[in-house]
C-alpha cells in the first residue's frame, strides 16, 4: 500500500473514530437525566425506610410501618434493578441508623404524611425530565404506590390520633392501653 493510501485509509479511520465519539457524546448526556432521577429516588427509598425503621425502633410492630417499610425495600430493589440493567453503580443507604424517631406515635404518623406527600412530589419533578420507558415506568409505579398506598395509610394513622392500625381496614378501633 503506497503513502497516499495509507494516509487516506488513517484519515478516513480517524475521521470515522471522531464521528463515532461525537455520536456517543449526545446519547451520555440524554442519560445523565435518566440517571440522576433514579439515583434522587433510590436515595428518597433510603431515607423512608430509615425513617419508618427508626419508628419501628422505637414502638415496636406497628401499622403502618411495618407494612409500608417492606413496601419501601421492594422499591429500592425495582430501582437498583433498573440502575443495574443499565450497568450504573449506587450507594449504601447513607441514613441507616441516623434518624431519630418522632416523639409520639402522632408525630411519627404526621411524619409519615409529610414524607409520602415529599415523594410524591419528588416523582412530579423527575418525571417530566426523562424519556426513557423502563425508566419511567418504575418511577410511576413508585410514585402511584406513594399516593394510592402509603400516603392514605399514614393519613389514617394521624385521623386516629397515632393510634397504630390493627390490620386490614385501619384498626380494631380500641384505643385503650396505647400510650403512643
Amino acid at each position: 500500500m503506497n503513502r497516499v493510501a495509507k494516509f487516506s485509509l488513517t484519515a478516513a479511520a480517524m475521521a470515522g473514530i471522531a464521528t463515532l465519539s461525537l455520536a456517543a457524546r449526545p446519547a451520555q448526556q440524554s442519560d445523565e437525566p435518566v440517571r440522576a432521577a433514579l439515583l434522587a429516588a433510590v436515595d428518597d427509598e433510603y431515607l423512608a425506610e430509615a425513617t419508618y425503621q427508626a419508628v419501628l425502633d422505637k414502638y415496636g410492630d406497628v401499622r403502618p410501618f411495618s407494612n409500608i417499610i417492606q413496601a419501601e425495600r421492594r422499591h429500592q430493589q425495582m430501582v437498583k434493578a433498573e440502575l443495574d440493567r443499565r450497568s450504573w453503580s449506587y450507594p449504601a443507604n447513607r441514613y441507616t441508623g441516623k434518624i431519630a424517631a418522632p416523639a409520639s406515635m402522632l408525630e411519627a404518623c404526621q411524619t409519615g404524611v409529610k414524607a409520602e406527600v415529599a415523594n410524591i412530589a419528588l416523582y412530579d419533578r423527575l418525571l417530566p425530565t426523562i424519556d426513557d420507558p423502563a425508566a419511567k415506568d418504575v418511577l410511576t409505579r413508585l410514585q402511584w404506590a406513594s399516593r394510592e398506598n402509603h400516603l392514605p395509610a399514614f393519613q389514617r394513622c394521624v385521623d386516629r390520633g397515632g393510634f397504630p392500625g390493627m390490620g386490614p381496614g385501619g384498626g380494631s378501633g380500641r384505643r385503650g392501653g396505647w400510650q403512643g
